[in-house]
């Protein structure tokens, strides 16, 4: 609807200011704070003249900010109120700040939320949660239509730790859990040059190195070695893979048992993997791999080491190399112990 002159403010009473008569005068122009105010319609106002309430378009008319009595007033006469009701059928939109909290307290019963944020059939319902300048927000998005998401998110009962993360059990009861720390982690060793062994077990207590060449990557601490005894930076699950690669000049029959062993007294030590290389063939070259998952408790204790075992002969020699991993151990931390 259009105007001339001031719109007519929605929902918003207002008594007007001192009117004084003029003898003789009948039109009178009505001002809120010395500013004209144009009433919806005579309707949307209570006139009280000489203590009396006048009946709207009978006792007066209205147009614009302009009250027309249906007679002119006389000396004596008093115009004791005029009050602008505004567009008592129809709120419109609240002006900005007007809606209090003690107005927005919504109710929630067991069949429907208090509040709820719809969709305009275009875009799905949000949610804005505005900084103190009003000047930015985040927002909390509805799923899409097509996901015909229909569920409910119930908030724990407290806060939770630092580090924590918001998990479901599965029906939108949420709970605060541990966040999985994911790798934290990795290391790579490799013997850098040959080894070569005699009959029987033997410890690789030499020639090992932490890989430093194409780009090698760690995460968390190294590993540390002292005469072929690994010890781990932290507690935690470790995965152990052992690759070996090896050679031998010998004609005859020859069996390779290379092992992953552990300790946990820092004494004695038990195989926790192994595996079996066998071959007849002079100058034959073969490799092979083990791995195991080590739960290390206290890393003073708790220790990995590498042995070889030569079944036949001395001909046989593990591959080492600086510059590429032929005979080596990689140490990845799965988790928490």
């Amino acid at each position: 609807m259009s105007y001339i002159g001031a719109k007519p403010t929605i929902g918003n009473f207002q008594i007007c200011d001192a009117i004084s008569v003029v003898n003789g005068q009948a039109a009178y122009t009505m001002q809120v704070g010395s500013t004209n105010v144009i009433p919806q319609s005579a309707n949307h106002m209570i006139v009280s003249l000489n203590g009396v309430i006048q009946k709207p378009n009978s006792s007066y008319t209205v147009s614009g900010a302009t009250i027309t009595f249906s007679s002119n007033l006389a000396t004596g006469d008093v115009i004791n109120f005029i009050q602008i009701l505004g567009d008592v059928l129809d709120l419109g939109v609240p002006s900005d700040a007007t809606v209090t909290n003690a107005k927005t307290n919504f109710v929630s019963t067991s069949s429907a939320a208090g509040l709820q944020i719809k969709g305009d059939g275009t875009t799905d319902g949000t949610l804005q949660l505005n900084c103190s300048q009003n000047s930015h927000g985040i927002k909390l998005k509805s799923p899409p239509h097509s996901a015909s998401a229909s569920y409910t998110l119930t908030f724990p009962n407290n806060d939770g730790n630092a580090n924590q993360v918001l998990t479901t059990d599965g029906s939108g009861v949420l709970s605060f859990a541990d966040a999985s720390a994911g790798i934290t982690g990795a290391d790579f060793w490799r013997l850098n040059t040959d080894v070569q062994f005699g009959t029987g077990t033997q410890i690789i207590d030499s020639n090992w190195s932490r890989v430093d060449s194409d780009s090698y990557g760690v995460i968390g601490s190294a590993m540390t070695e002292s005469s072929g005894h690994f010890t781990f930076p932290t507690t935690g699950i470790w995965l152990i893979q052992y690759y070996v690669s090896l050679t031998c000049t010998g004609g005859e029959v020859e069996r390779f048992d290379n092992r992953i062993a552990m300790t946990t007294n820092n004494s004695s030590y038990d195989d926790a993997a192994f595996s079996h290389l066998s071959t007849d063939t002079t100058n034959y070259r073969q490799s092979t791999s083990l791995s195991f998952i080590f739960d290390c408790v206290n890393t003073s204790t708790h220790k990995i080491r590498f042995n070889y075992n030569d079944v036949n002969n001395t001909n046989s020699t593990l591959i080492g190399a600086s510059n590429a991993t032929c005979t080596g151990a990689s140490f990845i931390r799965l988790g928490d112990t």
